[in-house]
């Protein structure tokens, strides 16, 4: 029985000769009408993959996968067909790196297409994985809230089949119908489960969060190194956050109420850098836990921090990214949603 099947379908990469590919951004991973950004990402993930299996089958004796990703989001994607352009920029015995182009339609020059995302993308197989390795004793403070076990971690079984655990509750994530791709995770927090406890609580645009991945409703669905792509750029209730924030600042600049400004907003990735730190098992894990931490925003752009960890504690990836905060308009406009 495969894994994920549906999400693996979502990002498959299809070769169209020399170095070019093919893929269908799907429109139910879409924020808005633009493909989500984490997304996107995992699409580039199995690029990289697809890239390597096809065009350097014998350069390592194992499949090579990225330890290292770095994006620009250049323009908004759009759900439907993307080609992509792959560049060799070094091939070698322990690492290789790759430009990567994605291209669409561009929306203001008919016939032609536009780059709207590119990067670079470094690789290593797992013999080529050695060195000095060494503990830090880095944990993430403040400590997370307490779950029911006597050295207050979550009972994360008794989580999933309940829904609480200690301080922890089952989240909604808000604006479902805009955020569609929220729709592939289950998530579980701090508080009464909104994103305002947790950011009065640590005082600080921090959030917490337990997930397991739900690719299409699948309850089998486990977390992969593709899906851990995807869940680096998946912070829900930290933009319900930004959306408190940014509503304030909306509202006491023109006048009007808070409740007119909610969920008027957007938060499009500009950069995005994926440093991944520990392979996870072939049949996935079922969950992961991410600290989302926010340090500045201003004029209209924000820092956001994710570092993943499994149940053991140990890091799987950390990510930073830039992004902005702009009206919910300039995501839908006059698009339409590609349809299958």
């Amino acid at each position: 029985m495969s894994i994920n099947p549906s999400f693996q379908d979502a990002i498959k990469v299809t070769p169209q000769g020399a170095n070019k590919y093919s893929a269908f951004l799907r429109p139910e991973w879409c924020i808005g009408t633009v493909p989500h950004g984490g997304y996107t990402t995992a699409v580039i993930y199995q690029l990289t993959l697809t890239h390597f299996a096809h065009a350097h089958p014998n350069q390592y004796k194992s499949a090579a996968s990225p330890i290292s990703i770095q994006l620009s989001f250049l323009r908004r994607t759009a759900s439907g067909p993307a080609t992509f352009e792959v560049e060799d920029v070094k091939i070698g015995a322990r690492t290789s790196t790759i430009h990567v182009k994605l291209l669409q339609p561009s929306e203001k020059k008919p016939g032609q297409l536009d780059i709207m995302v590119a990067g670079y993308i470094t690789v290593s197989p797992p013999e080529a994985e050695v060195g000095i390795s060494a503990r830090t004793g880095w944990k993430p403070y403040p400590a997370p809230p307490a779950g029911s076990r006597a050295d207050g971690s979550v009972d994360l079984a008794a989580l999933g089949r309940t829904g609480t655990d200690g301080a922890w509750t089952k989240l909604e994530a808000p604006f479902a119908a805009f955020r569609k791709a929220a729709a592939h995770i289950e998530l579980f927090g701090p508080g009464s489960g909104a994103s305002e406890p947790q950011q009065k609580r640590s005082r600080r645009m921090e959030i917490d969060q337990w997930a397991r991945f739900r690719p299409g409703g699948d309850v089998n669905g486990r977390w992969t190194e593709a899906a851990v792509a995807y869940l680096v750029d998946m912070f829900p209730m930290a933009l319900d956050g930004f959306d408190n924030m940014s509503a304030a600042a909306a509202a006491e600049e023109s006048g009007t109420p808070v409740s007119e400004q909610k969920a008027k907003f957007w938060y499009p990735t500009v950069t995005l850098n994926v440093d991944m730190k520990k392979h996870l098992p072939a049949e996935g894990v079922e969950w992961l836990y991410s600290r989302v931490v926010s340090k500045v925003i201003r004029d209209g752009r924000s820092d956001i921090e994710v570092t993943v960890l499994d149940e053991a504690g140990e890091i799987i990836a950390i990510s930073t990214q830039v992004g902005l905060i702009v009206s919910a308009s300039r995501n839908v406009g006059t698009r339409k949603l590609e349809k299958l």
